[in-house]
């Protein structure tokens, strides 16, 4: 290796000198980035923090620092839009999450006002607050199908306009009802009156900062906006405000009225105006889509005392001995000769106080049986409910349908164990602009109903009753009715007929003015549904409806169940039933009296603590109260 003695210094100790100052430059570098960068970090948040109410949520003790952004208005309107958004996406991501596949809402076809042909083919879909799938306890899915009456007159730009402007239970649901009958007195009325006045003063205040004559104005305004700030970032309802506030109101009155005395800027003060009213619709139109939300959790969810009941039947029925002797089915279950009942539910309450209503009111309470078709969740606790509890001479058959052993492959994995409801919605552009909806709610029978001549074959008629329903006359003339041949006997509800939901129904055939049925009490002659062979036909339906997918498919088995009893209906009196106590507000209640069933169809079943309060008394009067499982739970709806 050899060396240039220049200085003392050799040829190459000079870069290795370099290298190590320039580490050191870099470890300083270092340091420092990382000092600075989190404290930029921090005085970012800080500055960007939006408290929960929408407003800026500063320290007391740097009012400086509220005013700083005054100049970009357009940047706080985006962030708050923003931030809305996603509370939005958060909520539309959690329905799609829970809602099932089944249950969904279709807005359909414009139809001529009066007449049933389609005019407009074109159909757009979206789902509703209103349309998640049925209870745990009563697993009925409502399903709603929108129709838009359309007269030729109207151009298309109004006919647009009109389908922009819906009505609140058309997006809602039967949430707007229980939302109307329920209104509460307002608690935050000062509260949004300051939060009024704030926004007031951010409007103004930019363009009276800018007037040098005006600097004590300036100051008061900024105090007072400051003032507001801090009390509504810890206030949310009038009773939580602090004294003298009725004075702060009238000094930022004062202020306001001030500050319009003089020249401002319109276009700011037009921006900041523009910001306080979408941000006040979009946070009432969250706050109501969150509200429908939680109304739907709460009318899909079985009530925490119904599921003690369940579980505490579950617990006794293994510890009695019925759990270890398998008690045959009784010879009455398989006579044809007697009045045979058949109940789909997973609700033991309300299938008891169906049983109950029934057989209270029957002349022959001996000859009658009941089959009540449950899972396997809820079948111990059924049976062991029904052994303990007598129901006069009555003969009560608990079954497992995911036990039957049922021909049919479909039958093993049901789609639905009870009938599925939907809520369809007319809505009129007769005379606009006004906007008139009609709602109707229509029942159909869901899957595991068709298998029920395979599951009864020794009979040849049975009565299907849904377990939403109180019976209030004697039922023993509904077997000597002649259906002409039919096979089903239902209450028709002509309010929606097959003509207006044929873009649902595909290429299928079939009778425009037929009117939909009503499922709650159904005769069902067996016989002439095996000549049918409606069971073979439905299951056909069923599949063509899956392999043409679109919009058959989001309606659940609806289509299927309709076109399978095409000119197999025989319309009952309408004596014989009186529907709606599970959404209809306004019911006579002498025409309850008159009713020989009253059906509970809806969200609002009587067992809920959101049920219509004065239709539950004839609901309530045949639940078992005195029994010892129901108090331990605590069971009173």
């Amino acid at each position: 290796m050899w060396k240039m003695k220049s200085g003392g210094v050799s040829s190459y100790s000079l870069p290795a000198k370099r290298a190590g100052r320039s580490l050191a430059f870099a470890v300083l570098g270092l340091v420092i980035f990382s000092t600075v960068v989190p404290l930029l970090f921090l005085h970012g948040v800080h500055k960007g923090f939006y408290s929960s109410n929408g407003f800026v949520s500063k320290d007391s003790g740097s009012p400086s620092g509220l005013f700083g952004n005054y100049g970009s208005e357009d940047q706080n309107h985006v962030h708050d839009q923003s931030e809305d958004d996603n509370k939005l996406t958060r909520i539309d991501d959690l329905i799609k999450r829970l809602e099932p596949s089944l249950a969904k809402d279709a807005i359909g076809n414009f139809v001529k006002e009066g007449a049933n042909e389609t005019i407009d083919e074109g159909d757009a879909t979206h789902v509703s607050a209103d349309s998640i799938k049925g209870q745990p306890d009563s697993p009925k899915a409502e399903t709603e199908v929108h129709h838009d009456f359309e007269n030729k007159v109207l151009s298309k730009s109004e006919i647009t306009a009109f389908e922009e402007e819906k009505s609140c239970e058309l997006e809602f649901g039967s949430y707007c009802l229980w939302c109307e009958e329920h209104k509460e007195e307002i608690k935050d009325s000062m509260v949004k009156k300051m939060k009024d006045q704030l926004f007031v003063a951010r409007a103004y205040f930019p363009s009276i900062a800018k007037l040098p004559s005006q600097d004590k104005l300036s100051r008061e305004m900024k105090l007072n906006i400051q003032d507001f700030e801090r009390i509504l970032s810890e206030t949310t309802t009038d009773a939580d405000l602090p004294s003298q506030v009725e004075i702060k109101l009238q000094r930022m009155k004062a202020v306001i009225r001030k500050a319009k005395s003089f020249p401002v800027e319109c276009q700011n003060v037009d921006k900041k105006l523009r910001q306080l009213l979408d941000l006040t619709e979009d946070e009432a139109h969250f706050h109501m889509k969150q509200s429908a939300f939680l109304y739907q959790i709460a009318v899909q969810t079985m009530p925490k005392s119904l599921h003690c009941l369940s579980m505490r039947l579950t617990v006794e029925y293994f510890r009695s001995q019925s759990s270890d002797i398998e008690v045959s089915s009784s010879e009455k279950s398989a006579d044809p000769e007697l009045h045979h009942f058949v109940i789909f539910s997973k609700n033991v309450l309300a299938s008891s106080v169906v049983i109950n209503s029934t057989v209270m009111h029957s002349k022959e309470s001996g000859n009658l049986v009941f089959h009540v078709l449950t899972d396997r969740h809820n079948y111990f606790g059924m049976k062991f409910w029904f052994q303990q509890n007598s129901y006069m001479n009555a003969t009560v058959d608990v079954l497992n349908f995911e036990d039957l052993n049922l021909d049919y492959p479909e039958a093993k994995n049901p789609l639905a164990l009870s009938s599925e409801e939907f809520r369809v919605s007319f809505r009129s552009l007769v005379s606009p602009p006004a906007v008139q909806v009609k709602t109707e709610y229509v029942s159909v029978f869901g899957h595991t109903h068709f298998f029920l001549p395979e599951i009864f074959k020794s009979l040849k008629k049975v009565v299907v009753l849904d377990d939403d329903v109180v019976v209030q006359q004697d039922l023993s003339t509904l077997w000597s009715i002649e259906m002409e041949g039919k096979a089903i006997g239902a209450l028709q509800s002509c309010g929606v007929r097959l003509g207006q939901l044929k873009s649902y129904f595909g290429d299928t055939n079939f009778d425009i003015n037929s009117c939909a049925w009503m499922t709650g009490l159904n005769i069902v002659n067996l016989e002439k549904w095996r000549e049918q062979k409606l069971t073979e036909r439905y299951l056909s339906l069923l599949q063509t409806q899956h392999k043409m997918g679109g919009k058959p498919s989001v309606i659940g088995t609806m289509p299927a169940s309709l076109l399978t009893f095409q000119d197999q209906i025989y319309g009952l009196e309408n004596s014989w039933g009186l529907s709606g106590l599970g959404h209809d507000y306004s019911i006579d209640p002498h025409e309850m009296k008159k009713a020989a069933v009253l059906h509970y169809n809806g969200k609002m079943k009587p067992w809920l603590e959101l049920g219509i309060p004065k239709y539950k008394a004839a609901w309530k009067k045949f639940l078992k109260l005195d029994d010892e499982f129901m108090g331990e739970c605590n069971v009173n709806p």
